[in-house]
């Protein structure tokens, strides 16, 4: 018999189980459910530990990431930005700027080939070199909890055994149940970034990162942009953040209806029109982004005994474990933040409980970055966060034109926040909307960690002329007007 205890977790009742140890006398058989970061970072530690992995993918090998995710976004966010710098920039003044042409097939292909290369070197080469790790192309189910039924495109099935498995099947764009977009022509994240055409004028609706950054892409690329936000741009961040940059998009050209819904959808074979209650809006093509829902609903969980929350996620504890002891899950299906760092993590910190550790994952300091331009970049506590977690507050929030680099550029657009805590003066969180942001955040990340206060950040040498020293400057204000120091001024 199994000892047992019980604890709970997100509102599942988890077990911790001491048959979770490997077994050493033989090989231990680990089914991976996906083929995305997770998913890789588990099965290479499970393989270097001589576990036999079988990997079951329903779609493309990679995961979203690579293929329809992070990396083809930032291709195209990259050549927009290359597009936007030769029609305007800061120096126009001595370089004469001239509207490029756009060919978004040839852009499209080139993205696409990189993609593929990725692809290719990062996980592809990976199973090609893997004794250990085997790939089964089909959609997967669980008949019990050491069963998963596994059906090919063919609508042929086999059962896999296993002994433990990892739940990594990711997530995919919500839909909302709009009247009248059933059937219409619409894009998803993943249909823009595939899409050979550039849109006369461009619909999105929502107003979170993926909204943000495609809308700001194809905006530049020459497209008439109408975002339509149902509360407020980014309204999970700080207040300030949405602001600066909804200011800086509306200054760029894109129209932005905060705090309204799309009523209904009509498309006439042509054109799209959204109704909001308050204006029709007409356009070419329409972009939801309002969400992402995670791959969860055809594994027939129940069968196996994982608890789900009511948006489809996994829960799990700090050990990447489920409700069932024997089942662990990480990346995007379960309730961790959604980045593919963050799943990397967990998928080798999973690996390494399946083989009878007690690694934690520690989200205490997780850095997130938004690439719109300027660039947002987070990590720790917000303002509010931070009073709502019963800290009193200090915060300070220096605008770039007190930041050289910045000045240097020609380009202030954007501000660096501290929060501190008043008592000690320890670093509780920084926000930043600026260029490069997401280079500097992880100064602050490791200065969290590490419970640095503002006064040791404002004591540190920073390089000059770098946008991280910003948060040098931004911790001097605590006790210093700024506009009063030289250049470099310790």
């Amino acid at each position: 018999m199994c000892s047992e205890s019980w604890f709970s977790k997100g509102g599942a009742a988890l077990k911790e189980d001491a048959c979770c140890a490997a077994p050493q006398s033989k090989a231990l058989k680990v089914a991976v459910i996906g083929s995305g970061g997770a998913a890789f970072a588990a099965a290479i530690r499970l393989q270097e530990g001589g576990v036999e992995v079988t990997m079951v993918e329903r779609g493309t090998t990679g995961g979203t990431c690579v293929n329809i995710g992070c990396v083809p976004s930032k291709i195209l966010i990259s050549a927009a930005h290359v597009a936007h710098i030769r029609t305007s920039s800061p120096f126009d003044v001595g370089i004469s700027a001239a509207r490029p042409s756009v060919n978004r097939p040839a852009l499209q292909a080139q993205q696409q080939a990189r993609v593929e290369e990725l692809r290719k070197g990062k996980y592809e080469s990976i199973l090609e070199h893997s004794s250990n790790i085997r790939l089964i192309h089909g959609e997967a189910r669980f008949a019990d909890d050491h069963t998963l039924q596994v059906t090919d495109g063919n609508g042929r099935e086999q059962s896999l055994q296993f002994d433990r498995v990892l739940i990594a099947t990711g997530a995919s764009p919500a839909v909302p149940p709009v009247p009248g977009l059933s059937g219409t022509p619409y894009w998803t994240s993943t249909d823009a970034l595939a899409a050979q055409d550039l849109p006369e004028h461009l619909i999105v609706y929502g107003g979170s990162y993926i909204a943000l950054e495609l809308a700001q892409a194809f905006l530049r690329l020459g497209s008439k942009v109408t975002m339509i936000v149902r509360s407020r741009v980014l309204s999970r961040y700080d207040h300030e953040i949405g602001e600066t940059i909804q200011k800086i998009l509306i200054d760029e050209g894109m129209r932005i209806l905060a705090g309204q819904q799309v009523r209904r959808v009509d498309h006439d074979g042509h054109l799209f029109t959204v109704d909001t209650g308050i204006e029709r809006i007409s356009g070419d093509h329409l972009l939801l982004a309002t969400g992402r829902r995670p791959n969860t609903a055809s594994l027939s969980l129940g069968n196996a005994g994982v608890f789900m929350n009511e948006n489809g996620a996994i829960p799990v504890d700090e050990f990447l474990r489920t409700s069932n002891p024997r089942i662990f899950a990480a990346g995007d299906c379960t309730t961790n933040p959604e980045y593919v760092y963050v799943a990397a993590a967990a998928g080798t910190r999973a690996a390494m409980n399946v083989l009878g550790g007690k690694e934690r994952l520690d989200l205490s300091v997780v850095p997130g970055v938004v690439f719109t331009d300027p660039q947002i970049a987070t990590v720790g506590l917000d303002e509010s966060a931070a009073r709502e977690s019963g800290f009193r507050v200090d915060t300070r929030t220096l605008t770039l034109d007190n930041v050289p680099r910045a000045l240097a550029n020609f380009d202030t657009r954007g501000f660096i926040k501290l929060v501190a805590e008043v008592e000690s003066g320890r670093l509780l969180g920084v926000q930043a909307v600026a260029s490069q942001a997401g280079e500097l955040i992880q100064t602050a990340a490791v200065a969290i960690r590490a419970h640095m206060t503002v006064h040791d950040l404002a004591s540190q040498l920073f390089p000059y002329l770098t946008m991280v020293e910003g948060i040098k400057l931004a911790a001097q204000t605590f006790t210093k007007d700024v506009k009063q120091l030289s250049c470099c001024a310790g």
